[in-house]
Order: structure tokens, then sequence, then C-alpha cells
């Protein structure tokens, strides 16, 4: 793609919820996608797949589009290191007109492992596109969601929220104080409860589900130690370092070969989950505030 420039994001992420997208598509296209983003999802647009591809590295990219008429020029070995390199964010073609090199585009695309279309000009596509840009910034919370109140059934409705909204807090929020303040609770008192519980800290149980993000950055090969850091709003891949070694007493290389994320999240259940069921039956971390209705709230 000849002439093709780097163009500044439309938008950043505003918080943890919001889907971020990288998308490569023709000047002419952005504007209809700009204004289907709105109020659904941010863009990061991009001139081509290999900038796309810094962006899954270096930002928290949820999921890659690429126009089916403007990427009919991209090297397929480009496409397909981002599909291989990075399996947790899907890459999307996207159709927004209909000429004789879309079908032969589309044909190329997905024979580097592209399994997603979306055909806007269909009238369904624009609702179909914000459905499954959604679906990827939840599905990191969810694996970790899932088994761990599958470990804990019956918990009260506060400790279930309080899980909830630190772990898809966790990836943006490296300090419990920040959680403390999102729930309205004093730092002081939501540490000396779990204190007198007989519970592992907040601070535990926050930096052990930010390692299960990091397990799950690292899947794929695709980003670095210093990428994953930085996703995690470390201040350093330093900083990040000292973490692992406090721990788990390793490097955040010997981290990435050992503990893929089945294995960092079997650690996690077994240590910190497990041997606290029956505690957490009881435990109520969050007196006074009602979960449901307040959980939009604080995701906000």
């Amino acid at each position: 793609m000849s002439g093709a420039t780097v163009v500044r994001s439309v938008t950043r992420r505003p918080d943890s919820e919001t889907p971020t997208v990288a998308a490569v598509v023709a000047a002419t296209e952005r504007p209809m996608l700009d204004a289907a983003a709105v109020g659904s999802f941010s863009i990061l647009h991009r001139g081509s797949v290999p900038e796309a591809v810094r962006a899954v590295r270096e930002r928290g990219v949820d999921a890659v589009l690429l126009s089916a008429y403007h990427c009919s020029d991209e090297r397929s070995d480009q496409v397909d290191e981002l599909v291989r390199s990075f399996p947790g964010v899907p890459t999307v073609a996207l159709v927004t007109r209909h000429d004789p090199r879309i079908s032969e585009t589309l044909l190329r695309l997905g024979a580097t492992g592209v399994r997603q279309v979306v055909d806007v000009t269909a009238p369904t596509g624009w609702t179909k596109l914000r459905q499954l840009v959604a679906e990827p910034a939840t599905r990191g919370a969810a694996r970790i969601l899932a088994p761990l109140l599958a470990g804990l059934p019956g918990i009260p409705s506060d400790a279930r929220f309080f899980l909830e909204v630190l772990v898809r807090l966790a990836p943006d929020t490296p300090s419990v104080r920040t959680i403390a303040r999102k729930l309205q609770q004093k730092p002081s008192t939501l540490m000396s409860r779990f204190v007198r519980a007989g519970l592992p800290s907040p601070k535990t149980y926050l930096a052990a589900v930010r390692l299960l993000y990091a397990a799950q950055y690292f899947e794929g090969g695709g980003r670095s130690v210093s990428d994953v850091a930085y996703r995690l709003d470390c201040s350093s891949p330093q900083s990040f370092g000292r973490t692992l070694r406090a721990m788990r007493g390793i490097t955040p290389s010997e981290f990435r070969r050992r503990f893929p994320f089945p294995t960092a999240l079997q650690h996690f259940l077994e240590n910190l989950v497990v041997p606290y069921a029956r505690v957490w039956t009881e435990f109520h971390p969050l007196q006074g505030i009602r979960p449901r209705a307040e959980l939009e709230e604080v995701r906000a």
C-alpha cells in the first residue's frame, strides 16, 4: 500500500472496559468506522499490518480490523505473523464495499488464519461489528472469573462483587488503594477485614490476578517482557521483574516459559482459592454496598 501514512488514533482507551481496536483501513473508510465506534470502542488507526502488529505489542488492543479493500496489497506473511503471534487478539476482515478484488483478498486473508469477516454493507453489519469487538474486552476477565467463582460457590453477593471488580480492573490497576476508592472503601478498612477473616491480603489477590493476565499476554509469543510490563501499567520492566521475584522467585522469562495460562490459573486456584473457600462463604468485604446496583458505576 504505497503512500500509506500513520494516522494518530481517533480516541484513547478511556477505561479498562472499553475495547480498543487497531484498524488498517482506507482513508475513505475511516469516517464511517469512526462513527460506528462512538460509544462502543476506541480506534487506533494504523497505515499497514506491521504498524498494527506494533500497536498490539505496545498497547492494550482487543481486536484488529483489516479492510478487505485496503489490504489487498498486504504481504501474506505479515498477516500470518499477526494472527499467529497474538491468538488472543481476533483479526477481523472488514468489508465496506464489493468489487472484483474483495473475494480474492478474503480468500488470501483466510489462508493466513483470518477466520472472521464482517460485511458492513449488510443491514446488520455495523451491529455485528460492535458485538464482535466488545467480546475480547471481557474475554480475558471471563477466563479468570469463571473458574474463580466456580471454586467459590454460594459466597455472599458483596464478596462476589469484590472479586468481579478486582478481576476486571486488575490489568490497569497496580494498587489496591485504587480499587478501594472505586468501591468507596477506605483501603485500611478493606485490608483489615481480610486480616480479621484470616484471608490473604487484597494486595496478594490483586498481584496474583495481574500475573494471570501476564500469562495471557504472553500467549502466542508475540509480546516481549517489556510489552507485558507496560501493558500491565508497571512503571518499568524491572518493576515487573521485582514483583515476579517476590511472588514466585523467578524471572519474567522463566515465568513465561514455566507458567502458561492454564498452569498459572491452576497455581492461583490451588494456593489462593481452594484453601480459603470456606472462609469466603461467610466473608463480607464490602459492608453496606449494593453490589448489583453499583457494578456498572464502578466499571465506568
